[in-house]
C-alpha cells in the first residue's frame, strides 16, 4: 500500500469515527438512566455517612435553607429546564448517555493537541534539516511554557462562558495554529507534494496557539467528570480523557516515524494533523454540550441548589494552599507528569541506550509507552472508583515507578545491552506513572470540595508543564553524564545515566512526601450513598471540647 493510500485510509477512518458519534448523540438525549441515589436530606433510611450528616443539621434551619435554595436555583436556572418546587424536592442524580460523547470529544482533543506538541519528537533530525539551527526540544519548550501561561486563564473562561463555549472555541484555536504550522496547504495529500514548509516563525506562531488551546483539554477533565459523571465513574472518566493525550504522543512517533522522513513528508505530515483536527473541531462545534439535565451525583446536585459560585482563580488557588492534603496530590502529579515528559521528549536516547537502534523499533517502543499509560490510568482508575484508596494506590505507583526508571539509564557491564529488559522497564513505567495523574486529580478534587474542579486541574497543570519545561534542558544535559557505578568490581561494574538519578531523586521525594497524607474525602462523603459510592470512608472526630457543626457549609470548609 502506497503512503498516499494509507492517508487516504486513514481520512476514511476519522470520517467513519465522526459519523459514529453522530449517531449516539442523535439518541444520545432521549435515553435517560436514573440512579437511585439519596435525597441527602430526606427523612427516609439513609446510608452510615447519611445518618452523620443528619445528625449533625438542625432541621428547622435546614428546611428553610433547603426552600431557599430551590427558589434560587428555579430563579437563576441552575438546570436546564424548568421544574417546580415538588419537583425539586424529589429530584434524583442523573447519568445520560450523553456523557461518552463528551468524554469521547475531549478525548479527542486532548489526543490532537499532545500530538501536535510531540509531532516532531518522533523525528527530530528532520525537522532540524528542514528549519536549520533550530531543534524539536526547544520547540516542545516553547509548547510547554505557553501551555502553562494559558492554565491562568482557563478557570475564569470557563467560569464566564461555560465549559461548552470554552472548548468549542480552544477547538477552533488549536484547528487555527495547525493550518498555520501546515501553511494552509493539503494539496500533497492528493499525489502533488510540495516541500514548502513555512517560515520558522509562522510555525513557531502556529505552536503558540495550539499551546494555548490545549489547557482547556487538560484541565477540564475532572470538571467534565463531576459534571456528567456518577461518582462511580469519575476517576475512569477522568483517566481516560488525561490520559488521552499519551495516544496523541503514541501517535506522533507512529505516524511521524513514518511520514516525516524528508522535507516533503514532514510537510504532508503538518497537512494531515491539520485535516483531523478541523474534524475534531466541526463535530465538536456541532455536539458538544455544558451541562446536563440533572447532576449524576449527590455532590453535584448539592452544589447546585446551595447555589455554590467558584470564586476567580487566584483567590481559589490561594484557597487550595490553606486546604489541609491539597499539596500532596498536586506533588503527585507534578512527580508523574514530569515523569512521562521527561521519558517521552528523549525516547529514542532512550532506546538507544539499551541496543535499539532501528527507528520503527522506537517509535513502536513511544507509542507502548504511551498506550500503557493509558491502560494503566483507565485500570487502576477504575480500582479507586471502587475503593477510593487514593492514598494507597499512589504510594503503590510511587514505588513501582521508581524501579521501573533505573533500567532506563543502567547498563551492566558484563551483561551488556539487554533490550527485553529495557521494554519492559518501559511499559511498567507507563502503567505505573501514568495512573498518578487521574488518580490526585481526582484526590485534589476531593479534599477542596466544593471548589472549583477546573481551577484545582489548573494548579495542577501548571505545576506539572512548568516542571516539565524547566527539566526537559536539565535531563537533555544530565542525559550526556555517565556515572560508574564499582568500576573495579567486573562482576558488577555498571553505569547510570544522569537523566535517571534526576527523576528517581524526583520519585525518591514524592514518596517522602505523599506519605504524610491524612485529609478527608469530603466528596466521597456526600456521594457515598449514590449507587456505587463507598461509605467506608474516615472522617476526622472533633475533640471533646469542639462542638459538631450545624450547616452544610460548615462541614466542608
Amino acid at each position: 500500500m502506497t503512503m498516499v493510500s494509507l492517508q487516504k485510509c486513514l481520512l476514511a477512518v476519522i470520517s467513519a469515527v465522526v459519523l459514529l458519534i453522530s449517531a449516539t448523540d442523535a439518541f444520545a438525549p432521549h435515553l435517560v438512566t436514573s440512579r437511585p441515589g439519596v435525597r441527602l436530606l430526606n427523612n427516609g433510611p439513609t446510608p452510615r455517612s447519611n445518618v452523620f450528616l443528619a445528625k449533625i443539621y438542625k432541621k428547622d434551619d435546614e428546611r428553610r435553607r433547603r426552600g431557599e435554595h430551590l427558589r434560587m436555583a428555579m430563579e437563576e436556572r441552575v438546570f436546564p429546564r424548568d421544574y417546580s418546587e415538588e419537583e425539586l424536592e424529589n429530584v434524583e442524580p442523573q447519568v445520560y448517555p450523553q456523557r461518552w460523547v463528551q468524554l469521547g470529544y475531549l478525548s479527542a482533543l486532548a489526543l490532537l493537541s499532545d500530538w501536535i506538541c510531540f509531532s516532531v519528537a518522533a523525528a527530530p533530525s528532520t525537522f532540524n534539516t528542514a528549519f536549520a539551527g533550530h531543534s524539536a526540544a526547544s520547540l516542545i519548550d516553547i509548547f510547554l511554557f505557553t501551555n502553562v501561561a494559558s492554565c491562568f486563564l482557563v478557570t475564569d473562561v470557563v467560569k464566564k462562558f461555560g465549559l461548552g463555549t470554552a472548548i468549542k472555541g480552544a477547538s477552533a484555536l488549536m484547528a487555527v495554529g495547525c493550518l498555520l504550522r501546515s501553511g494552509l496547504d493539503v494539496s500533497g495529500l492528493w499525489g502533488s507534494p510540495s516541500s514548502h514548509l513555512v517560515p520558522y516563525e509562522f510555525f513557531v506562531f502556529g505552536t503558540v496557539l495550539v499551546g494555548a488551546a490545549q489547557p482547556f483539554f487538560q484541565c477540564t477533565p475532572p470538571v467534565l467528570s463531576a459534571t456528567w459523571f456518577a461518582a462511580s465513574e469519575r476517576a475512569t472518566s477522568t483517566a481516560i480523557a488525561l490520559n488521552f493525550n499519551q495516544i496523541g504522543i503514541a501517535v506522533a512517533f507512529l505516524v511521524g516515524g513514518s511520514m516525516a522522513t524528508d522535507p516533503t513528508g514532514l510537510q504532508n505530515y503538518f497537512a494531515i494533523i491539520s485535516i483531523f483536527t478541523v474534524l475534531a473541531t466541526i463535530g465538536t462545534f456541532m455536539q458538544f454540550q455544558t451541562a446536563p439535565p440533572i447532576p449524576p451525583s449527590s455532590s453535584e446536585l448539592e452544589k447546585a441548589l446551595n447555589g455554590e459560585e467558584e470564586p476567580p482563580f487566584l483567590e481559589s488557588v490561594k484557597k487550595f494552599f490553606e486546604t489541609p492534603g491539597f499539596t500532596m496530590p498536586l506533588a503527585a502529579f507534578i512527580c508523574s507528569i514530569t515523569i512521562t515528559n521527561v521519558v517521552g521528549a528523549f525516547i529514542d536516547e532512550v532506546m538507544e541506550r539499551g541496543g535499539i537502534t532501528n527507528q520503527f523499533s522506537i517509535d513502536l517502543a513511544g507509542a507502548g509507552f504511551e498506550l500503557a499509560i493509558l491502560v494503566g490510568g483507565i485500570v487502576i482508575g477504575g480500582y479507586v472508583d471502587r475503593t477510593k484508596q487514593y492514598k494507597k494506590v499512589t504510594l503503590v505507583c510511587l514505588l513501582s515507578a521508581l524501579f521501573m526508571i533505573l533500567p532506563l539509564g543502567l547498563t551492566d557491564h558484563a551483561i551488556g545491552h539487554e533490550p527485553v529488559l529495557l521494554i519492559a522497564a518501559l511499559l511498567g513505567l507507563g502503567i505505573s506513572a501514568g495512573p498518578i495523574q487521574p488518580i490526585n486529580a481526582e484526590l485534589a478534587v476531593d479534599v477542596t470540595y466544593p471548589g472549583d474542579e477546573t481551577a484545582v486541574e489548573s494548579v495542577q497543570q501548571i505545576g506539572g508543564n512548568l516542571a516539565s519545561a524547566i527539566l526537559v534542558p536539565i535531563c537533555e544535559f544530565a542525559s550526556k553524564q555517565d556515572y560508574q557505578l564499582l568500576p573495579k568490581n567486573p562482576e558488577f561494574a555498571s553505569d547510570v545515566r544522569g537523566d535517571v538519578l534526576v527523576l528517581m531523586a524526583i520519585a525518591m521525594g514524592t514518596f517522602a512526601y505523599f506519605s504524610g497524607f491524612d485529609a478527608p474525602l469530603k466528596r466521597s462523603l456526600a456521594d457515598c450513598g449514590d449507587e456505587g459510592g463507598t461509605c467506608d470512608i474516615d472522617m476526622p472526630q472533633p475533640q471533646e471540647s469542639e462542638s459538631l457543626p450545624t450547616t452544610s457549609s460548615e462541614l466542608i470548609k
